[in-house]
């Protein structure tokens, strides 16, 4: 495997390749980021990753200076999943001077869920993402459905700007207990990660009243988001959210949509300890 730190070195190793699969991560990496190297090689040749830790997604008070940073042992994996080039920029490499050109997704979008509780999280991301797509230029690009708002927000950003980038979308990689895996669960103390799984308990519960009955829960979505939004409270937890909204662009559904039977996805983000969890599960 190849450990490329400056673009232009970048582009001229990937010179002439027209197959590229890429996966973005901001390292530390985990079993749910091997599995998005093993669904690029499905998707493309040759399979480039990157590590970076974007500073523009990180909001004032959180954790960009802590964030876990493990580069040696995430090459080592890597390799042992025959990635053939690792992007590796420093922020001098990457932002050589001040970054003022900046993706702002619509509000709509960008301005909800997450967005709302990460002002210009959203903003970050999009930017970050399109510049490693101009320095590594891939066919398709794969991103997990755990970041399920980001997951839309770059899909859109592709098709708005017309991006020759395929988005894959890879299913959440989840501990035996449901617990979707991530970078920040290494933050959870041996107590709070022992309550961590009633967060996807939680999603599954709102699921299933909504498969129970659609009818009835067509008028009780925003009890249903509230009742699970209590069960943590009284178990600890600081929920920022948990709402039900329509798969395709994050809307609240139409009472008459889900009676309907229209794609709908749970989303969730909420805080343990000091940890703060995002989860989501389709319906």
């Amino acid at each position: 495997m190849r450990i490329i730190p400056h673009i232009d070195d970048l582009r001229a190793q990937l010179s002439g390749q027209n197959r590229i699969a890429f996966v973005p991560t901001m390292g530390n990496l985990h079993e749910g980021h091997l599995s998005l190297m093993r669904l690029a090689a499905q998707h493309g040749d040759p399979v480039v990753a990157s590590i970076f830790v974007n500073r523009l997604q990180f909001g004032p008070n959180e954790d960009f200076d802590k964030y876990p940073r493990t580069f040696e042992n995430d090459a080592a994996k890597l390799e042992s999943e025959k990635v053939y080039a690792l992007f590796a920029p420093t922020e001098k490499d990457l932002y050589p001077e001040p970054q003022t050109y900046r993706i702002q997704p619509p509000t709509q979008l960008g301005d909800i869920l997450e967005g709302e509780f990460r002002p210009g999280f959203f903003q970050g991301v999009c930017t970050v993402v399109l510049k490693l797509f101009s320095c590594v230029q891939p066919r398709v690009a794969v991103f997990g459905k755990k970041d399920y708002q980001q997951l839309m927000i770059i899909r859109a950003m592709c098709r708005q700007l017309a991006l020759p980038v395929e988005i894959i979308a890879a299913e959440t990689v989840r501990d035996e207990d449901g617990l979707a895996l991530s970078s920040r669960n290494q933050y959870l103390s041996a107590e709070d990660r022992a309550t961590a799984p009633q967060l996807y308990a939680q999603l599954q519960s709102v699921r299933a009243q909504i498969l129970a009955d659609r009818v009835h829960a067509a008028t009780q979505l925003l009890s249903i988001e509230q009742g699970a939004m209590s069960a943590l409270t009284n178990n600890g937890w600081k929920p920022d959210y948990i709402a039900v909204r329509r798969q395709d662009d994050l809307l609240q559904p139409t009472v008459d949509e889900v009676k309907a039977g229209v794609a709908l996805v749970i989303l969730a983000a909420a805080r343990i300890g000091t940890t703060r969890l995002i989860d989501n599960l389709e319906v």
